[in-house]
């Protein structure tokens, strides 16, 4: 069986002396090509190379970042039963993805379950959520896209992180409530929601799109707006018609406590299981994908891409 890994050397939790173990894990049983990502986009181009010559699997090594280019790149041309089957070994400071998946959150513990499956030839199939912009451009995620506060925090961590601080929990939580406080728009609501088939909701401050719970995690701890949303499923939506402290305290208290039911308020706005959504902005907006900030947007339309892509699980 072919195999490509994927290693991203600069993922927060791997160093060169763990990678060297996983990859002499799994060479008794897979023909193992290494690739290291150099650059922004890279696993994008190595992940398309894979696909194109027929590889079995391609293992991601790396944070939410890596496995989100993986995806894109084995999807260029869209989905396919002969595409390769997708592993990740996560080693990046979240890990969404693979710990939605039930994958242990570190690379040595995942790649014992993937051996395992390997070995049993064990897969599944799992559905993706698509971002599609007005210049065309489609762009695949694997558990979670913001418009508004969220991406406007991933992009100030990105400037950090960019300047040597280290990503931890921590680091988002002080951009997010600096941010808050003195950076993003609090007055002036920017967004409308459309869903084909309902009467459009406007006056959004924030839209939160998950392809699964939790939509994230702080530490051990899942972040949940929307816990019925799962990969089986369509897409849900969580949304905020207020910026004050309370509302906001509010919602994200009940994102951190309960388990089984979406946010509820009266400036909550929720959609669930939902095939496509399209968020419009009346200005220039924040945007990202699965922890990646990709600029500014005036309207971005999500749909759910049903059993899109097979794990090795």
């Amino acid at each position: 069986m072919r195999a490509m890994l994927i290693a991203n050397p600069k993922a927060t939790s791997t160093s060169r002396r763990a990678r060297e173990i996983l990859v002499r894990a799994f060479t008794g049983d897979l023909d193992l090509e290494i690739a290291e990502t150099a650059h922004r986009g890279h696993a994008t181009e190595l992940a398309r190379r894979a696909a194109d010559k027929g590889y079995d699997a391609v293992i991601a090594l790396g944070g939410d970042g890596t496995v989100n280019e993986t995806v894109n790149g084995l999807l260029a041309d869209g989905p396919s039963p002969d595409l390769p089957a997708l592993a990740v070994l996560p080693s990046g400071s979240a890990n969404v993805f693979a710990r939605a998946l039930g994958l242990p959150n570190d690379p040595v513990g995942a790649a014992r379950a993937v051996l395992e499956a390997l070995r049993a030839g064990r897969y599944r199939t799992v559905g993706l959520g698509a971002a599609c912009l007005p210049d065309g451009v489609e762009r695949y995620f694997t558990f979670n896209a913001g418009v508004g506060l969220d991406a406007e925090v991933v992009r100030e961590v990105e400037r950090r992180r960019g300047a040597g601080a280290k990503a931890d929990p921590s680091l988002y939580v002080r951009a997010a409530v600096r941010h808050f406080f003195t950076g993003t728009d609090r007055r002036h609501p920017a967004l409308t929601l459309e869903v084909p088939g309902r009467p459009p909701k406007a006056g959004l401050f924030l839209a939160f799109v998950s392809n699964t719970a939790p939509w994230t995690f702080m530490g051990r701890l899942p972040v949940n707006p929307s816990p019925r949303s799962n990969f089986a499923r369509g897409l849900d939506v969580f949304g905020m018609r207020t910026m004050a402290a309370g509302p906001i305290l509010g919602a994200f208290a009940q994102m951190m406590l309960v388990r089984n039911r979406p946010v509820q308020g009266r400036d909550v706005v929720n959609v669930h299981d939902a095939t496509e959504v399209t968020l419009r902005a009346d200005r220039p907006i924040a945007f990202q994908l699965d922890g990646d900030y990709l600029g500014e947007q005036r309207s971005v339309t999500f749909r759910s891409v049903p059993k899109a892509v097979r794990i090795l699980i």
